[in-house]
């Protein structure tokens, strides 16, 4: 599944479907798909995957909102789409689901912690090279004052009435029973009469973090780095989430990038394209040199094998792509007006093969519109 498809078709829903329709067709996926039902069918695991990714957003208000805007772009970074590394990751986060349909599996499993973002900025040479950068972002973490309780010193959760510490309620419609999270306790089984004034009941705090990320070599532009477990806390005691670096490359005086390739533009004079040259160019390294041989013509492109762009995914370097202009001067010295003048007679004596068909060419098609005109005037 290299293309990621859209979550409306992945569900096979029209852009117009309830929640209940969103919750079923997910929900007959999940049954057709699901691992205990097809062991060792990896085409079965991915697509279950992708049904529980389709569902995570479609099923959430503010995600759906941005999808159906944005597309998938909508869901970058902290509060998107959770890409689910594992069925395990899925039992976790709709554990509530799959403990109705498959006896219990899943059941009460904590739920991992939500992941956070943050932006990396980076020159073109740190991004060829690699680079450790120091990061910050902010996240919440446990409140110190009520030790993650929610509740006010010399105070304590209560059962949820809602559900009676379960967790979770039980809706039928129908033959069909859904277990769903608990709308009063959302899933915690108790809940907080007098909550704490530092984290107002939730048990968190928010807090900046300042840590490094080890950015490889090659990134590019919107690609992301992650810090695994650096995310915030689960509230049920779970796995923290991670953190996601987002690759920004600050645009180079020189070079222009073209996936793994530099793209340099070089101005040389005419001189040099008719007589050929060494010009010395620009590489990440430092100095190179292009031979230019002679009759180069403008716009031709040279290329510096193995002078470009690493690839974080694969081994290899791209190659220095060096495309030279003739470069036109404005303003002539007397001489050079003279020398100039010199090689324009020369030139219209000696014509080269090429002008002489171009003028053949224009000739005949100045002769042709003539002799027209002439046959319209006789008429």
């Amino acid at each position: 599944m290299s293309r990621q498809r859209d979550y409306y078709e992945v569900l096979g829903i029209q852009r117009s479907a309830s929640n209940g329709e969103i919750a079923g067709a997910y929900r007959k996926l999940a049954v057709k798909f699901h691992p205990d039902k097809n062991p060792g069918d990896q085409e079965a695991i991915e697509r279950f995957k992708e049904a529980a990714e389709a569902f995570e957003v479609l099923n959430d208000p503010d995600k759906r909102a941005r999808y159906d805007r944005y597309g998938h772009a909508g869901l970058n970074g902290a509060g998107g789409a959770h890409h689910f590394t594992d069925v395990e990751d899925i039992f976790s986060a709709f554990g509530d689901i799959f403990g109705d349909l498959f006896g219990g599996r899943g059941r009460n499993r904590p739920h991992k912690g939500r992941d956070v973002r943050c932006d990396v900025t980076l020159t073109l040479k740190e991004a060829a090279s690699g680079v450790t950068k120091k990061v910050e972002f902010k996240r919440h973490e446990r409140c110190e004052r009520c030790e993650g309780s929610g509740a006010a010193p010399g105070s304590r959760r209560e059962v949820c009435n809602y559900c009676r510490g379960q967790g979770r309620v039980i809706q039928a419609a129908g033959i069909v029973r859904i277990q769903t999270t608990c709308p009063a306790c959302h899933g915690e089984g108790s809940t907080v009469k007098q909550p704490c004034p530092s984290c107002r009941g939730s048990g968190q705090t928010l807090r900046k973090v300042v840590t490094e990320v080890q950015i490889p070599a090659g990134v590019d532009d919107e690609m992301r780095v992650r810090i695994a477990g650096e995310g915030e806390p689960s509230p049920a005691g779970g796995p923290p989430g991670d953190c996601y670096c987002f690759i920004s490359v600050l645009p180079h005086p020189l070079f222009e990038r073209d996936g793994q390739n530099l793209v340099c533009r070089v101005p040389i004079t005419f001189a040099q394209a008719a007589l050929g040259t060494t010009l010395e160019v620009p590489t990440l390294e430092g100095r190179g040199e292009l031979e230019v041989p002679a009759g180069t013509q403008s716009g031709t492109v040279f290329k510096l094998g193995g002078k470009g762009m690493p690839d974080p995914r694969r081994r290899g370097l791209g190659d220095l792509l060096v495309q030279v202009a003739i470069e036109v001067p404005k303003k002539l010295s007397k001489e050079e007006q003279t020398l100039l003048r010199e090689l324009a007679e020369l030139e219209h004596k000696h014509v080269a093969p090429e002008r002489k068909s171009f003028f053949a060419k224009l000739k005949e098609y100045f002769m042709a519109d003539e002799g027209e005109t002439e046959t319209k005037a006789t008429e």
